[in-house]
């Protein structure tokens, strides 16, 4: 190996790495806040790319629909809960129809637009507004009902909905894979190294996301209180945070985040519908290296894991993943001896 094959070796690992950064972050956040081990990040990863590829073809997703269909039972489940509070029809009604108008409206929009074939700028619009819309019906379907629960069971659940995803995305999407268009179409020759126009993107979205996230938590109110639910839930809800709240805000920025990473890994490399899983794992990784607790040490993290994979896919190609994998053994095996489970008062 030389210096050449080192460098471009270091950036596709680098790049790699910003996206298993994205999915750390949001494994770190939606644990912190909600004590949910979220196996299904990755499923976001590919309902993103595919629901980019297929409006490219002009067709209306799939997505779309089951997101109606989400939302649906979401609705039935908020209005009984709010019949069985209050015994009258108008809080039932007023909390289904809560519930039905964002991802309606969505759904909506996004129908009508596909077959038009709009740009490619508006379509990763429509893709972020249909994801993104998953993330607070998940939580309300499969883990709100559970808060309460301990780690294992949720942990339980979120397998079955990782199963589930991965399920309706091929009822969805096919068995076929797909592979977006570039959003910038440029080589930038650096030495022996090419930069893409794609890779300074996902550097660029991954550093302003993660100083955005940053800013919502150490300057916004919401983010005050998610970070306050982080630390003590039992203090935040008595201070009068919501749970609830906290816990859907946490999962739809999961799934923006999850979204976002399909994006902009879509014209890197074909994603299938359970292309997810193993990606949503190198992040895991990341934030298992961190702790499930640091957003600095999942980013580090996950830039360890990416250039780690890179690297060894050159050596040993066939080994990559394992390889990869691997590194979660001694991490654990180090926080087994310093660590001190602490049980929150």
């Amino acid at each position: 190996m030389d210096l050449s094959i080192a460098g471009i070796l270091l950036l596709d690992g680098l790049t790699n790495g910003a996206i298993y950064a994205l999915l750390g972050l949001a494994t770190v956040l939606v644990f912190a806040v909600t004590r949910v081990i979220f196996i299904p990040q990755g499923e976001f990863v590919a309902y993103g790319a595919l629901t980019l590829a297929i409006l490219q073809t002009g067709k209306v997703p799939g997505t779309v629909w089951l997101l109606l269909i989400l939302a649906g039972v979401a609705a039935l489940m908020n209005a009984t809960a709010a019949w069985r509070r209050r015994r009258a029809a108008l809080p039932a009604l007023r909390a289904a129809a809560a519930t039905l108008a964002a991802p309606v409206a969505v759904a909506l929009v996004t129908a009508w637009a596909a077959p038009h074939r709009p740009h490619i700028a508006l379509q990763a619009l429509l893709t972020l507004a249909v994801v993104t819309a998953y993330g607070p019906l998940v939580y309300r379907v499969a883990f709100q009902s559970l808060a309460g629960a301990t780690p294992l069971v949720l942990l339980i659940v979120s397998v079955g909905v990782h199963f589930a995803m991965t399920g309706l995305g091929l009822l969805f999407f096919g068995a076929e894979g797909f592979r977006n268009p570039t959003f910038w179409d440029l080589r930038l020759p650096l030495g022996p190294v090419n930069l893409s126009g794609q890779a300074i993107i996902i550097a660029a979205v991954s550093l302003a996301l993660i100083v955005m996230l940053w800013l919502f938590f150490g300057r916004t109110l919401r983010g005050k209180a998610l970070r306050a639910t982080a630390v003590n839930r039992l203090g935040a809800r008595l201070m009068g945070i919501s749970a609830e709240s906290a816990g859907r805000t946490t999962f739809a920025m999961a799934a923006l985040i999850g979204a976002l990473s399909g994006l902009l890994i879509g014209p890197t490399t074909t994603v299938f519908y359970d292309s997810g899983f193993l990606i949503g794992l190198k992040g895991f990784v990341a934030a298992v290296m961190a702790g499930l607790a640091s957003y600095p040490g999942a980013l580090l993290g996950a830039l360890f894991v990416g250039v780690i994979e890179s690297f060894g896919s050159f050596w040993a190609s066939a080994f990559k993943e394992v390889i990869v994998f691997t590194l979660i053994l001694p991490v654990l095996l180090v926080r087994s001896l310093t660590d001190h489970a602490e049980e929150e008062a």
